[in-house]
């Protein structure tokens, strides 16, 4: 009878240790479908004081400089993004077209990698009105001075 205990106890340690597997894997796997789910903002100053890896996907803002949207092929386009004292220059490689509210001066959020120098874009957010500006945008201004209140 005793032999019989032993089996019963030894499964239960196999049950509760592959439990225990099943359960660490499960929440490495969440945190890490969250690491790329919740994509790090960052302001062109962040960027340029400490280049991200070129494979790490997350989100630049800031304005949009006057006068540097350059039409490319297609929906392709280039932009620099700016928080008044940072600009880092953008090309857009994403499949949609520029959104309407785009334009320079504008607080946009841009979607993709920092590589060689330069950000690429693979999605852009505009705001469907033009005196919003995103909460990232406005941080990021303040932080560098150049924030103005567009309802003052």
């Amino acid at each position: 009878m005793a032999g019989m205990k032993s089996l019963k106890k030894q499964r239960r340690i196999q049950v509760i240790a592959a439990a225990s597997v099943a359960l660490v894997l499960a929440v490495g796997l969440i945190g890490y479908g969250f690491s790329d789910g919740i994509n790090l903002y960052r302001s062109p100053t962040q960027v340029s004081e400490n280049a991200p890896d070129p494979e790490e996907f997350f989100q630049l803002g800031g304005l949009v400089v006057e006068g540097s949207i350059v039409n490319g092929e297609g929906v392709a386009f280039d932009f620099a993004i700016t928080d008044g004292d940072v600009v880092i220059p953008v090309s857009y490689v994403g499949r949609d077209p520029r959104p309407d509210l785009f334009s320079e001066g504008q607080g946009t959020i841009a979607k993709g990698w920092y590589r060689e120098g330069r950000f690429e874009a693979r999605e852009i957010l505009a705001k469907h009105d033009e005196t919003y500006m995103p909460r990232e945008v406005v941080e990021t201004l303040k932080a560098t001075g150049h924030y103005q209140d567009p309802n003052s």
